[in-house]
């Protein structure tokens, strides 16, 4: 997989992303969130959080144990599930089920918003996208239908900007350029 996901739609992580920047805004958030509920960021928490967000692809809690144990000591798994568990609760992260794999919440949402994830089948790239007219639609027909919903997600797999893009690359066969008009 190649690495790159847009919590902001439309936010370019190319070779010159600094993903420092997803990692501190990530941890600013959490530490905002945490402290106004009154619970704790621990030192794993915080590691599994950063791990997500530089991760810029969704991981799951044994890839994040890799992860965490090539840049320091290797957390146990059940640990690392706790701390996803935490994360996810606190809506700092979200799980990606068909994936069965996480990612940090890369926008300010409420508990109920509808969340929309696009998945690349080519690349893993996903992006987290708000549409406040789904999740309009979406209240609506669950309420109707008396149900009420645990988990407002929705998952579209397809292709991205830049997997299509080389893909258009690859179709054109090596040595055909197009000819050159008379002037």
């Amino acid at each position: 997989m190649t690495a790159g996901h847009s919590h902001d739609h439309g936010r370019d992580h190319g070779p010159d992303h600094d993903h420092s920047t997803c990692v501190s805004d990530a941890l600013a958030r959490a530490e905002a969130s945490c402290g106004e509920r009154g619970a704790r960021l621990t030192p794993l928490r915080r590691r599994v959080l950063e791990g997500l967000a530089d991760s810029h692809v969704p991981l799951g809690a044994y890839e994040l144990v890799e992860r965490l144990g090539s840049t320091g000591e290797k957390p146990p798994p059940m640990s690392v599930y706790r701390a996803l568990d935490f994360l996810v609760s606190e809506g700092l992260a979200h799980r990606i089920e068909s994936r069965n794999a996480y990612i940090a919440c890369g926008r300010e949402h409420a508990r109920d918003d509808v969340i929309v994830f696009l998945i690349c089948e080519g690349c893993g790239l996903t992006d987290e996208v708000a549409s406040h007219a789904i999740g309009r639609d979406l209240a609506w027909a669950t309420r109707a239908a008396g149900f009420t919903p645990r988990t407002p997600v929705i998952e579209i797999a397809g292709t991205c900007a830049r997997c299509r893009a080389v893909e258009a690359q690859e179709q054109v066969p090596a040595g055909t350029a197009e000819p050159e008009t008379a002037r």
